[in-house]
């Protein structure tokens, strides 16, 4: 990620009159540029491909009494409850409510910022480098709240979810063996996301049975074993039904074999998004916090292979989502005067003597899960 100001002969007068010793004309100009890049900045931000952008963005004024009319997300002949999942502030823990279809649910905000400053002889010799890099940074250091508040509502959501049965920690499946990501994993992934998104009766839900999973998080390592399947066996029973031996163990065909070889990268896999993400995989955050909200939920999730209970130092959580559904909702504040998420705000903490020009910028949002079973989870 990165905003880059380009060097015209405009823009180097501005950022030049930023670092004026006249106040009011130097206050002016930094006010300007504040306004030029504060709807780069959200730009930037809403464009990241990060775990943030899963959700839907639900925009509305700072003065409104915002409200979701749950009837219109969800079939209201098919379920007759709904559990939502939302957090109070950022970095909370999320909770959880039941709604009757017909009501209208009123969720909170929460302000995410950050606040930076440099010296003012960069503007004096019109140092357009420093000036975008401050404002990417800005970009950056929001972008790092948003990801971990929107995680936190998906991991909540996903471990308090129950499925088609009353045990919570049921949509989480454990992989065919410990440690292992294979094609058998994927197949049973499908099924469950199947078996979850029945209709209120356990029957086929109107327009038929989909996969329900468009888009899968996973960890580098992850994608390492997707792309081992190339030439690694990937089979895991014989063909008399026996579980298979190393000696026994079957290649994938030639043809997804090839296809593995030319899409390293593999943006996607059996038609499924393949989502990578360095915080995700043992000891890395994502990890913890999921581990984290399983605690906090007294939840009982199942280890990799299918053996045991999660635990954080030997299990790694791979999160499939259904972006067909409005499932997770992300509701942000539009200030008036501006059609911009972000506000980017001059600093006026500093005095002539401080030499020092900061910015100070903020975005409202919050975030919302109001459909659980687009989420499922696997294990390994």
């Amino acid at each position: 990620m990165k905003i880059t100001i380009k060097r015209t002969e405009d823009q180097l007068a501005l950022v030049r009159a930023m670092g004026s010793n006249n106040r009011e004309e130097a206050y002016e100009a930094q006010a300007a540029v504040a306004e030029l890049l504060g709807p780069v900045v959200s730009e930037v931000i809403n464009n990241a491909p990060t775990i943030g952008n899963l959700y839907t963005t639900l925009a509305y004024g700072e003065d409104d009494n915002p409200s979701l009319p749950l009837d219109l997300f969800h079939d209201i002949t098919d379920e007759n409850y709904i559990q939502v999942y939302s957090q109070q502030v950022a970095g909370g823990l999320p909770y959880s409510q039941v709604f009757p279809a017909h009501n209208e649910l009123k969720f909170s905000t929460y302000t995410l910022d950050s606040a930076l400053a440099f010296d003012r002889k960069y503007v004096k010799q019109a140092r357009l480098d420093v000036v975008s890099k401050t404002f990417t940074r800005l970009a950056q250091e929001v972008l790092i709240k948003q990801t971990k508040t929107a995680f936190n509502v998906l991991a909540t959501a996903l471990v308090k979810g129950q499925g088609n049965t009353a045990t919570v920690g049921s949509q989480i499946i454990g992989s065919t063996t410990e440690n292992r990501f294979v094609l058998d994993d994927f197949n049973r992934l499908i099924t469950k996301s199947k078996r979850i998104n029945s209709s209120w009766n356990g029957g086929t839900p109107i327009g038929g049975v989909t996969s329900g999973i468009t888009d899968l998080l996973v960890s580098p390592e992850m994608v390492e074993q997707l792309r081992s399947m190339a030439y690694n066996p990937i089979n895991t029973i014989d063909a008399d039904g026996s579980t298979v031996t190393a000696t026994d163990g079957q290649v994938a065909p030639d043809q997804l074999r090839m296809e593995l070889y030319g899409a390293a990268g593999l943006p996607s896999f059996y038609g499924i998004n393949i989502m990578e993400l360095n915080q995700l995989g043992i000891d890395q955050t994502f990890n913890k916090l999921f581990a984290a909200v399983v605690t906090a939920e007294g939840a009982t999730v199942v280890g990799g292979g299918n053996t045991g209970t999660f635990a954080q130092a030997t299990d790694e959580i791979l999160i499939g989502v259904d972006r067909s559904k409005d499932a997770l909702i992300r509701p942000v504040v539009i200030a008036e005067g501006t059609s911009s998420e972000m506000q980017i705000l001059v600093d006026d903490q500093f005095s002539v003597r401080q030499n020092k020009i900061g910015y100070y910028g903020k975005l409202e949002e919050g975030r919302i899960c109001i459909d659980d079973r687009a989420l499922i989870g696997l294990a390994v």
